[in-house]
């Protein structure tokens, strides 16, 4: 058919056929968009190919918005998790550079073909060039054509297979996730009290220092029964009710500091109002309540922030993002003017600034072509690299000058998806193209070869993290397509869930891993 040999009808009949591959369920498998890549495999076995250009944008696509999403949790998670995701990507790689020595001795291997076996095992680009540079050898190139294939179907199989296999329940193991993300913050909660506490009459809320001590927010104050949003200067006396938010435990410290809890109600009239108003105005991102002072400019206190599902008490040193969700007391007639401060346009959260994600992706590739050298060991982040640490820094930046780096929920899946289809689709028809003639060539020993250094090291690290670290299966997943270096694997890893926990530990693992293995390739050419 003519029409499948121009680029994009050959792209979307294959992006088609591998969505209406992946709705179908045997036993309740589904291989989802991963079946895209299978369905490349065999348009490219019959000599249509996706263009390479394709790959690359798809790629640096699907790359940055991984990276911008995962950004602000990254941090978070290395210093919480940072321990042992970098224990079970070191397994990984040291086990793979194993295993490939094992192969070599067993089955008669030179050196230079087993090299080659592990890059492509591990999908890895940057490994291979490591390989080639390290041997010098057209074998190097070789296996790794021999061993990619399985490299990344073995991978987007494994972790589609894993959670079925053991009956796992994702549902829980998402919901599990969100609570352990939740638990850094405490669940969000209001009380009133009755100032009783004869140590603290007379002394203003600023003298107390009531949110360094409990952690909670004094949102409302009733003098007899005229309710106020108070101000640092609010004198606390005996019989005052105050309204308190916070977590349970800095409602308890709120009591044990003023007084007993109490039923009674704050009725705040007619001249106070409660708000929740949603943060779109780019002039306040990146801004801490502190710089804001809308208590002072506008008699406003604001007494919970709603990020990613997540209540937070605020702190003055707390940063406002992007679609945050503040909720705010304030005086009627200030109401309109602070809601415009800052924005409450939820059109402006469909909306999708280009400019912010083209200057991210440039950025990055330079980065990416950065080189740095430690005596004879030379080591570069490449694209992918150097495109995922743009988007982890600029996505914790959140915001420079006027340019807005992060992306809305919405924008950043359809974007992420889009560049996923590309890359998919390319890689499959590329792959498929030489995997018959390759494995013709070279035989079955060359395959099996790179079969095993693909499995065995996964299988290891699973247990590792499963037994020894009790690992969260989401996160373990997505630490272990970052450790294979797979991006076709998170693709697979993400469509099992809601959550970001994949996204998070591939990002916070992938560049470990990519330095490992170029460390275990160097390591294994000088042995040969």
């Amino acid at each position: 058919m003519e029409l499948l040999n121009t680029s994009y009808f050959a792209f979307l009949t294959i992006v088609a056929l591998g969505f209406m591959l992946g709705r179908i369920k045997i036993r309740g498998i589904s291989l989802d968009i991963s079946a895209v890549i299978f369905v490349a495999l065999i348009f490219g076995h019959y000599g249509y190919i996706i263009p390479k250009d394709f790959q690359t944008l798809g790629l640096v696509l699907f790359i940055f918005t991984i990276g911008i999403q995962a950004g602000p949790g990254f941090f978070e998670s290395f210093k919480t998790q940072g321990k042992n995701l970098i224990i079970m990507a070191a397994t990984l790689i040291i086990t793979a550079g194993l295993c490939t020595y094992g192969v070599v001795e067993l089955f008669h291997l030179e050196m230079n073909a087993g090299i080659g076996l592990l890059t492509g095992a591990l999908t890895s680009t940057p490994g291979l060039a490591a390989a080639i540079e390290a041997t010098g050898s057209p074998l190097a190139s070789i296996s790794y054509g021999v061993a990619y294939p399985f490299g990344v179907i073995g991978v987007i199989l494994f972790v589609s297979l894993y959670p079925r296999f053991f009956r796992i329940n994702l549902k829980k193991a998402s919901d599990d996730y969100t609570t352990s993300e939740r638990a850094g913050f405490g669940e969000i909660m209001t009380q009133n009290f009755i100032i009783s506490n004869e140590e603290i009459y007379g002394k203003s809320i600023k003298n107390l220092r009531v949110r360094y001590m409990t952690g909670a927010v004094i949102s409302r104050v009733m003098k007899e029964k005229e309710a106020f949003t108070p101000i640092p200067e609010t004198v606390l006396e005996e019989g005052d009710i105050i309204k308190a938010v916070g977590s349970e435990e800095a409602l308890k410290r709120v009591q044990m500091l003023l007084g007993h809890r109490t039923d009674q109600k704050i009725p705040f009239g007619d001249k106070y109002d409660v708000r929740r108003v949603l943060v779109t105005n780019k002039s306040v991102v990146n801004k801490t309540l502190k710089q804001l002072n809308i208590l002072e400019n506008y008699g406003a206190t604001i007494t919970n922030i709603r990020r990613s599902g997540v209540d937070i008490t605020p702190a003055l040193s707390d940063r406002i993002q992007f679609g945050d969700k503040i909720t705010i007391t304030c005086r009627v007639d200030n109401l309109s003017q602070i809601v415009n401060a800052f924005g409450n346009d939820k059109r402006r959260l469909s909306s999708t600034d280009f400019l912010p994600i083209c200057l991210g992706i440039i950025i990055g590739a330079l980065l990416g072509k950065l080189t740095f050298s430690f005596g004879n060991f030379d080591f570069s982040l490449g694209l992918t690299g150097g495109v995922l640490f743009a988007g982890l820094i600029l996505g914790r930046i959140g915001k420079t000058g006027q340019v807005l780096w992060t992306m809305t929920g919405p924008a950043n899946n359809l974007l992420r998806q889009l560049g996923l289809l590309f890359f998919l689709a390319a890689v499959g028809t590329s792959a498929g193209s030489q995997l018959v003639e390759t494995y013709n060539e070279n035989g079955p020993i060359l395959f099996v070869a790179g079969a095993i250094i693909t499995l065995v090291p996964m299988i290891t690290a699973t247990i590792v993290a499963r037994f020894a670290f009790k690992m969260n299966v989401l996160t373990m997943l997505g630490a272990l397509t970052g450790s294979m270096t797979s991006t076709p694997g998170l693709a697979a890893t993400d469509s099992l869930t809601d959550t970001n926990a994949p996204s998070v530990a591939y990002a916070t693992v992938y560049p470990i891993a990519m330095v490992l293995l170029i460390v275990v390739v160097k390591i294994l050419a000088l042995i040969g």
